[in-house]
């Protein structure tokens, strides 16, 4: 069902990609918009077991795009390096596909606020205070991944 990367030897082990996708601060979610345009947005997020948490608001494209079609990607580079003397940058890149869903349970979707605050905020932020405050007006969205490739770019 998905295309296997066509250039092999560039390809990243799964845990290669699960590292990424750990440390990442963010990355670009694509999902069927409008009138079939794909549409993209940057979002935070935190990986976590085979599953990709974001917060959102709890209306707009986004939402109305996945209320319309579940199937999404989301891709997310690493900060690259750039060796002496050279102008462009080793990165890597991993790319998920899989299918996307608003969050119902009020338990799960605090868990995964939860981790989204532990990734983002300093020790001493109240994520649970700002939990409370903002709940109400938060959507969760949780990102299955059925498909995952990574890649070793050499730009030159």
């Amino acid at each position: 069902m998905f295309r296997q990367m066509r250039r092999h030897n560039q390809q990243l082990e799964h845990e290669a990609c699960e590292r990424i996708l750990e440390h990442a601060p963010r990355g670009v979610l694509a999902v069927l918009g409008d009138d079939g345009y794909p549409y993209t947005v940057p979002m935070d997020f935190v990986y976590d077991q085979g599953r990709i948490y974001f917060h959102s608001a709890v209306e707009g494209h986004k939402l109305d795009a996945i209320q319309a079609c579940d199937k999404c990607s989301f891709c997310v580079l690493d900060e690259g390096v750039r060796e002496e003397d050279d102008w462009w940058y080793h990165f890597n890149s991993v790319i998920v596909f899989g299918r996307i869903r608003r969050m119902t349970d009020k338990g799960d979707m605090v868990a995964a606020l939860r981790k989204i605050g532990a990734k983002y905020f300093p020790s001493d932020y109240d994520t649970e205070g700002d939990i409370a405050r903002s709940f109400a007006h938060v959507a969760v969205l949780e990102l299955t991944i059925e498909h995952m490739t990574g890649k070793h770019v050499r730009e030159k």
